[in-house]
């Protein structure tokens, strides 16, 4: 065993020398291996910070896996069933299965005073958990807290385009709005979140209880809330299953309860496979025509030398042993070009300018992947090996008496 390792290590720093000897030589091919391999890598780690992107921003439109949505109605009439006899089972249900994070959700609108007059808003009626559910990323101020249920002036969570309507630049003076519902109420603003689409309208969060004390029962019952439930995806279909079976025969008088997924996990497709696919096959060509490359200069080096292989060979250096210094060579060589276009690749992938185009918005940056760096240090392996089976084939078929005549 310690033979061995003595002979590995050995067969290592003799490659290494006879690298720093041929330096020039092999330094173009090398180049194109590091970056083959910076490419592939950056490729895996860009797709994971993209990946990650986009999973963010699926979640908060259809929530995070798994996201149950839950409505009920009447198949008779088609008209969903009163929302004061549904919240009730709802909670019912939530409590039986003990599901901790779940929300409301109701689209409605109301009239807000701006200083250029009375505008519409957009309103979500939802409860706490629904931006963690969502992911809702709040640029100043906070989301809404439990503490918020019991407040007299209602938290408003706003979008930009309502901050600038109200010609309020940020959240330091405590700015406040003014709505229209069964009466004038003021509420506070407490959280900013971004537009999404240039030139949105003003659109606002409220949670349902305070909803339901400007607007009116009425409103909210029109607005025809449905309830979601952030579970465990493993247990989904099943959860899906009992929870359409339980609330239907609680509701009774022939009602049927809609239970599905809304998350983007439900579907299991990548968006981004056929753009991965396409670099990841750009990065192995630029791998194999930097192993060429590397076949030919070692083909070349091995003819050089040899002489010095003959004259190893007449000092007993076995046939093993040239096989492996000569492949080694190789190996060695593509490993300390894979460890550049690794370390390359992180610099690449973790720079503000990077992060900024792929993962703009992201909450929850990623770090580098491990799979990505080992994927890039794995792929010089197979090249350096590849490049130097060859020649070291050649050398190893050297006649002892032809190398030394050489």
């Amino acid at each position: 065993m310690r033979n061995a390792a003595t002979g590995f290590v050995g067969a290592v720093v003799e490659a290494w020398a006879e690298l720093r000897i041929h330096r020039t030589r092999v330094l173009l091919s090398l180049i194109g291996v590091a970056v083959a391999v910076c490419a592939l890598t950056t490729v895996v780690g860009l797709g994971a910070v993209a990946e990650q992107a986009q999973r963010e921003f699926s979640e908060r439109g259809g929530g995070r896996p798994a996201t149950l949505s839950i409505s009920s109605y009447n198949p008779e009439s088609g008209m969903p069933a009163p929302y004061e006899q549904t919240r009730d089972v709802y909670e019912e249900a939530l409590q039986r299965y003990g599901i901790s994070y779940s929300s409301a959700l109701a689209y409605s609108a109301l009239q807000a005073q701006f200083p250029d007059g009375v505008r519409d808003v957009g309103v979500m009626a939802v409860d706490a958990d629904y931006g963690i559910m969502h992911r809702i990323a709040v640029e100043q101020g906070r989301w809404f807290a439990d503490a918020d249920v019991d407040r007299l002036a209602p938290a408003l969570v706003v979008n930009e385009a309502f901050l600038a309507a109200l010609g309020v630049e940020d959240l330091s003076a405590d700015p406040t709005a003014v709505l229209l519902g069964q009466r004038e109420t003021t509420a506070v603003i407490t959280g900013v979140i971004p537009d999404n689409y240039p030139e949105e309208g003003p659109t606002a969060y409220m949670l349902v209880s305070a909803f339901e004390r400007v607007a009116g029962p009425e409103a909210l019952a029109q607005s025809q809330p449905n309830l979601e439930a952030w579970v465990p995806p493993e247990i989904a279909d099943e959860l899906a299953e009992r929870l359409r079976a339980d609330i239907a025969a609680a509701l009774g008088d022939g009602a049927e309860a809609s239970v599905n997924r809304s998350d983007f996990a439900a579907y299991g497709e990548d968006p981004f496979l056929p753009i991965k696919l396409l670099v990841g096959g750009v990065a192995a060509l630029v791998l194999l025509l930097g192993a060429l490359g590397l076949v030919n200069i070692s083909l070349v080096t091995v003819r050089q030398r040899i002489r010095e292989i003959g004259v190893r060979r007449s000092f007993g250096a076995t046939t093993g042993r040239v096989f492996f210094a000569v492949l080694m060579e190789s190996v060695v060589a593509t490993m300390a070009a894979g460890v550049v276009g690794v370390l390359a690749a992180i610099a690449i992938v973790k720079s503000p300018a990077a992060t900024d185009a792929i993962g703009q918005g992201v909450i929850d940056l990623p770090p580098f992947p491990v799979g990505a760096a080992l994927l890039g240090l794995a792929a010089s392996l197979f090249v350096g090996a590849l490049a130097g089976l060859l020649p070291a084939l050649v050398a190893v078929r050297v006649k002892v008496i032809d190398a030394i005549r050489y």
